[in-house]
């Protein structure tokens, strides 16, 4: 099946986790200055999203130098998704990222891996490898998604009071399923094409 547009976007957004990130980013950011905030939260998306822009743009060379293919990555994948979804539905006491080091954060863990991280890294890997003709649409997929997850981590502290914990929790929890769902159908996939080539050779 071909992936669209908008299901790139979906895929993306749920691998990123806006809403699983907002109580995180507020733990995060608690001690820091309120005025910082904000500038810390687009400094850490700007950084994220050069990073994966780097993975859209090289990833498939970097495949190519390591000897990896679309099957061995979808498989990867599928079992990074279905690690993290793990963590999501049923809560971990160090968050879905591990634990976090003091002081004002830099790269990580804001930047990497809670936004972008290896699921985050291998989708647009793999979104990139299998349709190299549509990098566009990728970059436009990838700017939607870190545009809305930027939005929604600027507005944390609100969300956070608006939603409330149980409901963030529940959020978290529906968006950690419907990766499961999508792990899966990764790791199907990545068998399906590996039986074929067996099957072939």
């Amino acid at each position: 099946m071909d992936i669209t547009l908008a299901s790139a976007v979906l895929v993306l957004l749920l691998v990123m986790d806006p809403l699983g990130n907002v109580p995180f980013f507020i733990i995060v950011l608690k001690h820091i200055e309120p005025r910082r905030r904000a500038a810390i939260i687009i400094r850490e998306c700007a950084i994220a999203y050069g990073v994966l822009l780097i993975f859209v743009f090289f990833g498939e060379r970097m495949l190519g130098l390591l000897g990896l293919t679309d099957t061995s990555l979808n498989i990867a994948g599928g079992v990074i998704l279905f690690l993290i979804a793990m963590r999501m539905v049923f809560k971990h006491p160090e968050g879905v990222f591990g634990g976090t080091p003091g002081g004002e954060p830099f790269i990580v863990p804001l930047a990497i891996p809670s936004i972008a991280g290896p699921a985050a890294i291998a989708t647009v890997v793999l979104l990139a490898a299998r349709s190299p003709h549509r990098m566009l649409e990728w970059i436009l997929a990838l700017s939607i998604a870190l545009g809305a997850t930027l939005a929604l981590l600027l507005f944390a502290e609100r969300i956070s009071k608006w939603i409330g914990e149980r409901g963030l929790l529940a959020l978290e929890r529906l968006m950690g399923l419907l990766l499961t769902a999508i792990a899966v159908e990764m790791l199907l996939r990545g068998i399906e094409a590996f039986v074929r080539q067996l099957q072939a050779s």
